[in-house]
């Protein structure tokens, strides 16, 4: 580590304050009544009702989704036996994994104990408290001893993730990398450098997955572990060989599969030509490989191989299923992680890099999405789909093997639980996609080149969403659908709309096309121009003709310049006399909508009644009941201005209109969302607990407040939507993402089914 990355690693854990986790409340405590409830006297009534029935602390606690992650610090990174206390940052940052890629809270836990035989009292002892034990940094061989002890002790999973996270990607880079060799694991030659924790699991893994014992080599520090060995450790001896070679180098010929899990540079590159065909070199030591992947593809060009490291392709990093075992074995409340829950994880990660990477992952290398292949036998880490993959797969093998005390009833409502760990939109949209996957409308893309609608289409197709049309040329879509990986065909799961190729379609377009903009001060050949070479045009024309049921348009270039191309195709809803705009922000405390931040600058009362009625509606859609505040400077009468009258007059059409809706302004933000100062300010409103729906005066103080907060509060935001059309036609900001555009779809084909009941 250069003098540059220790600073840096040093101010990172410092500031802005030590450490990276905090204890967050889950409750509210502004009131003594919360006091009461959350301590004494109402606590009293949770702790009865779980000495009554124990299995009750999973719905009273936190415990269900609760992990330790505990260590006595005797084997710690690459560093050693630096003590307990020295261990701290790594049992953070791996607390921090947890709820980054799995919502898992966790306490990491530093033992000062390193007697075996006394650690594993300290951790039994701590299990009422915990969902889980995460077992961590531990030497070979006492961490064999102390995690098979604790399993048959206590009753809640107990999991090594030196051993057995390594081993689980290890199996599933094995079963793709033979896929591709087109070798049969119960035929292949196993070595290994490397003989402790790790090495041990991994192999023992591989043996579960076909791989024949005679068939394995196992090294350490000191050569072979062959039969009759001197001193030889009592973990090793079922691996031990009857055999008369004595180092590395001797047992290479013919090996399929080299599996380090060593040291730094021990695996030479004069040794490689003594591999099998289309060998798999695993040299996952790190920092330092036991040798580097470019002297592998120098002298070995027809090797796959897996580094521990970020910087090379095929990274073996544990990340890539812990979070996710154990979402799934607390999900069912499993008593143990079993080999079986293994090896659907192993599966599950092996299935998964077959199918075409997510956004998120193409990001991850550079913007290039990676296929199935030498570079790419196992998934990223920060892939997202591996939690919707490995934790139904866990869940279930728990089910199958009899540990799971809770059993999932409906795995695709478990999968769409899931989907708030991956994307926040998901339980958001969940009515939403609900409706759209009912109707598969036809959605037309605007800009059908673009890689983000080209990713977006594919996952529309997988979910089931709706019926892709791309507009744009046909070799360019087909040749990035190609270098994206991506599964989907043409005319079988999606539509290319080419007016270069389908001139009889463009003619019948365009004669609709010139009269909708003839007494609008385009003459023909301007016409023509446009609905050529404008995307948005184009679209909204085929959504206008009946050859799509809805249009999602931009993503590049001006939003506004994209609005005005596409407003006088799509006519307005009957009784509407304005379009206007919400946008929904999902935040870790909730969702919120906008209103109107991208249409009217300085919309009058009776419009801001008109787009609150749409808004509320369309805050409907999602399951949601609207509750809406009418956003002023001014708090409930206290000024006089302009548009402080704006509101109250707004709040008085609403109200006459609609005099269900729970509404209420003008009134300030704070107000709007938290009840007990609404309280302070008046004893008679309408809006009861926090607003969900917000309106504001006008276009600036919309578009501010929800840029402020989408930056300040790390929202996801979804939209934004547009109001009053009578075909569903939105328009995408230049930042969306592909899983933003998916958003949008979802809601486009929601509207389009109800439009066309």
């Amino acid at each position: 580590m250069d003098d540059t990355l220790r600073k840096a690693a040093l101010d990172y854990h410092r500031y802005p304050r030590p450490g990276k986790l905090a204890i967050t409340p889950t409750k509210r405590m502004e009131t003594s009544r919360d006091l009461a409830l959350a301590y004494s006297p109402g606590v009293a009534a949770a702790c009865l009702a779980i000495k009554d029935d124990p299995d009750t602390s999973y719905d009273y606690t936190i415990r269900g989704n609760l992990v330790a992650v505990i260590t006595n610090g005797t084997a710690v990174l690459g560093l050693g036996n630096i003590g307990a206390l020295a261990s701290k940052p790594v049992m953070e940052g791996k607390a921090v994994l947890f709820k980054k890629f799995a919502g898992i809270d966790t306490f990491d836990i530093e033992v000062n104990e390193p007697d075996p035989d006394r650690f594993i009292e300290v951790v039994a002892a701590l299990e009422p408290s915990f969902g889980g034990i995460n077992l961590e940094d531990i030497k070979a061989p006492e961490c064999f001893r102390i995690e098979q002890t604790l399993r048959a002790r206590m009753n809640i999973p107990v999991f090594h993730d030196d051993q057995h996270g390594t081993a689980i990607i290890v199996g599933a880079a094995v079963t793709n990398a033979l896929r591709l060799q087109d070798k049969a694991i119960g035929d292949v030659r196993i070595v290994t450098s490397g003989a402790g924790a790790a090495a041990i699991s991994c192999v023992n893994i591989l043996i579960a997955l076909g791989a024949k014992r005679e068939n394995v080599t196992m090294t350490d520090i000191e050569g072979v572990i062959y039969q009759g060995r001197p001193k030889l450790d009592p973990t090793l001896e079922a691996f031990a060989r009857e055999t008369g070679a004595r180092t590395l180098n001797e047992v290479l010929d013919g090996a399929d599969i080299f599996l380090g899990l060593s040291a730094p540079g021990v695996l030479k590159a004069e040794w490689l030509g003594k591999f099998a065909p289309n060998p798999l070199i695993l040299a996952l030591a790190n920092p330092e490989p036991e040798i580097m992947p470019d002297l592998v593809a120098e002298h070995r060009p027809d090797a796959i191989i897996c580094t521990g490291r970020s910087d090379f392709p095929n990274q073996v990093n544990n990340v890539l299923c812990f979070p996710f075992i154990f979402r799934g074995a607390l999900d069912v409340g499993a008593t143990a992680i079993t080999e079986g829950m293994k090896l659907a994880a192993v599966t599950a990660i092996a299935g998964l890099t077959r199918i075409e990477a997510s956004e998120t992952v193409a990001a991850a290398y550079g913007g290039q999405a990676p296929v199935f292949g030498p570079d790419y036998i196992i998934p990223k880490p920060f892939d997202p789909r591996l939690i919707l993959h490995i934790a139904p797969a866990v869940a279930k093998a728990a089910m199958d093997e009899g540990v799971a005390r809770r059993p999932i009833a409906d795995f695709d409502v478990y999968a769409h639980e899931l989907e708030r760990f991956v994307f926040r939109s998901g339980l958001l949209l969940r009515p939403v996609i609900e409706v759209a996957r009912q109707a598969r409308q036809r959605i037309v893309y605007a800009e059908g080149e673009d890689e983000r609608t080209l990713r977006a289409a594919q996952s529309v197709i997988d979910d089931r969403l709706g019926i892709p049309l791309l507009v744009g040329r046909s070799e360019t879509i087909l040749r990035r659908i190609a270098s994206l990986g991506l599964r989907m065909k043409p005319e079988q799961d999606f539509r290319i709309v080419d007016f270069e190729r389908d001139t009889g379609l463009f003619r019948r377009l365009l004669d609709d096309y010139q009269r909708i903009v003839g007494r609008r001060g385009v003459p023909p050949d301007a016409a023509t121009r446009q609905l050529s070479r404008r995307p948005t045009v184009a679209a909204g024309m085929l959504l206008s003709a009946g050859e799509a049921d809805a249009a999602i348009c931009g993503g590049l270039g001006d939003w506004s310049r994209q609005f005005r191309y596409a407003m006088p195709i799509i006519q307005r809803r009957k009784g509407i006399s304005r379009v206007s705009a919400v946008t929904a922000l999902i935040l870790q405390s909730g969702n919120l909508f906008f209103c109107d931040t991208h249409v009217n600058e300085d919309p009058s009362a009776e419009e801001i009644a008109e787009m609150t009625h749409l808004a509320a509606d369309m805050v409907a859609r999602f399951g949601i009941a609207p509750k809406v505040a009418l956003l002023s400077h001014s708090n409930f009468g206290a000024s006089n201005s302009p548009s402080a009258r704006k509101m109250r007059q707004a709040l008085a059409l609403i109200r006459a209109e609609d005099p269900e809706l729970e509404v209420d302004g003008e009134m300030h933000a704070d107000d709007a969302l938290f009840e007990p100062i609404r309280a302070r300010s008046v004893c008679d409103s309408r809006l009861t607990g926090s607003a969900n729906l917000l309106v504001l005066p006008n276009i600036d103080s919309a578009n501010i407040s929800f840029n402020l907060l989408k930056a300040a509060g790390e929202a996801v935001t979804v939209g934004p939507f547009l109001l009053g059309l009578a075909k569903p036609l939105h328009i995408a900001v230049p930042s969306v993402t592909a899983r933003g555009l998916i958003n949008m779809s979802a809601v486009a084909a929601m509207e389009a089914a109800l439009l066309a009941k």
